[in-house]
């Protein structure tokens, strides 16, 4: 029987929007059901962050080897073998029975996750070539908006009206069917010389960014004087700061780090390291702010929330079809963090009689400035890395990204402990709305930091992938004047 052939762009985008849905949403529907947990296995809430921390730590020690291995193995063989791993690894989560073996489960999650992001985001901008990346960014912000939105929303509804396990379950017909048909549409590419693997690089690499992972993780909670917390932060800079050294003196090493010599994939990997610290920094922050100071239950939250989706998904059509092709990268990146900045600084102006529909407009316009940073730095990161050096630079790119996201929670984090979730009020124990609105303050000055790190992209450099949609001239068969078609 001849195969059932389709377009590769088509092919590849479905698999990696699915996986990378399942990777993200997972993130945000598992917090919501760590209470129900808690009361499940008998322990205390300060031991549930291991769920949460375990998988960040797994992330981080796979992901830089995510490059290679795709590159070695082939990229297809390597996503649907992380696709595998993740699903199984979330039924077997969901059937746990203790906290020790949900943690475990949680790890091998992990691994799954590290692979999938670096390995199909390589795979998406080969099969895109640099004219067309800005629709393969915009097809990336699907998964980037909307997972994070809608898990607290599902993982409401799952946990209220089935079981914490579910939020786990959930993953396993999405997996099925992206690995089903990844299997069948994808097509295969494997370097042909991908050198041999970089056993220092992934050692030096793995281990300090878990440690560094795990200090800004933890810090929040154990405390920032803490010798384990301190300890970790410490170790993770000098192994990195060794690592830095041992890769630049291989000749084939695992993080090409010679690659932020390129001027633009230096400009926008950084510009979107603060960019995510920001923006998840709040993601983070607003259903704290919604459950806990405004007394919202979670699918009230979510509800809430998801605003920020809706302004990204129409977001991310206006830049790619619209404005990157005719303002470029850097301007309109700027503007966009800029966009993000003003509207998390006026939601601290919310405060308990403030009609919700405000909230729900910032988060609308905070989504709408986002997809402009998303859509325009991602376009343009690869345009001037080689096909060969694809792998290499996503696994980079997304190192950098992850360790953005982790900061930017734990800052938001560590400024809402440090003014105080609560505070007492004649004699009475109430939200503290202060310590919102500092966090909100916090992430928009993290936002213009970004903006002023955007100015350095030259627009230049990324002039391939600024092209404006074709238009066809369609002539019709009796003469007369040619209809255009978009």
């Amino acid at each position: 029987m001849p195969r059932i052939h389709i377009n590769p762009k088509v092919s590849v985008s479905v698999v990696f929007v699915a996986a990378m849905f399942m990777n993200i949403m997972d993130i945000t529907i598992v917090n919501v059901a760590l209470p129900s947990i808690g009361h499940q296995f008998g322990v205390a809430e300060t031991a549930l962050d291991a769920v949460a921390v375990g998988y960040l730590v797994s992330l981080a020690v796979f992901i830089p080897a995510a490059g290679w291995l795709g590159d070695r193995f082939g990229s297809k063989r390597v996503l649907l073998f992380a696709i595998a791993v993740f699903t199984g690894a979330s039924v077997l989560c969901g059937l746990a029975d203790s906290l020790t073996e949900l943690v475990a489960f949680r790890v091998i999650q992990g691994v799954g996750g590290g692979m999938l992001t670096p390995v199909g985001m390589a795979m998406l901008f080969r099969t895109f070539p640099p004219e067309e990346r800005v629709r393969a960014s915009s097809i990336l912000t699907v998964p980037t908006a909307v997972a994070p939105a809608l898990g607290p929303v599902l993982g409401g509804l799952l946990v209220t009206d089935l079981s914490w396990r579910w939020v786990f379950f959930v993953n396993l017909p999405i997996g099925l069917a992206a690995f089903a048909f990844g299997l069948i549409f994808l097509d295969e590419h494997r370097q042909p010389l991908p050198g041999r693997f970089d056993l220092p690089g992934f050692l030096l690499s793995g281990i300090g960014f878990a440690a560094v992972m795990y200090g800004v993780s933890e810090g929040p909670d154990k405390g920032w004087h803490s010798a384990q917390i301190l300890g970790n932060l410490i170790l993770g800079a000098i192994l990195l700061a060794w690592l830095v050294r041992v890769e630049m003196r291989t000749p084939r090493p695992l993080l090409k780090l010679r690659l932020f010599g390129n001027r633009l994939f230096r400009s926008t990997s950084v510009v979107l390291m603060f960019a995510m610290a920001a923006f998840l920094g709040v993601l983070f922050a607003v259903p704290l702010f919604f459950q806990i100071a405004l007394g919202l239950n979670a699918l009230q939250s979510g509800l809430n929330t998801f605003p920020e989706a809706i302004g990204v998904m129409i977001g991310a059509q206006l830049a790619s079809r619209l404005f990157y092709p005719r303002i470029g990268p850097r301007r309109l990146v700027a503007a966009g963090l800029v966009g993000v900045a003003c509207s998390v600084g006026l939601m601290s102006l919310v405060g308990f009689d403030t009609d919700l529909w405000w909230m729900r407009l910032l988060m609308l316009t905070m989504g709408l400035s986002m997809a402009q940073v998303i859509v325009s730095s991602q376009a343009a990161s690869f345009a001037t890395v080689s096909h060969a050096d694809t792998g290499n630079a996503s696994s980079l790119f997304n190192s950098q990204r992850q360790l953005g996201s982790a900061l930017g929670v734990s800052l938001v984090t560590t400024v809402i402990a440090a003014v105080g979730a609560v505070h007492v009020v004649a004699g009475r124990t109430v939200p503290n709305l202060t310590a919102y609105h500092a966090a909100f303050l916090t992430a928009a000055g993290v936002a213009l930091v970004g903006a002023a790190v955007a100015l350095t992209i030259n627009d230049a450099d990324a002039a391939a992938t600024m092209v404006r949609r074709t238009v066809a001239r369609v002539t019709p068969a009796g003469g007369g004047r040619p209809a255009t078609i978009t």
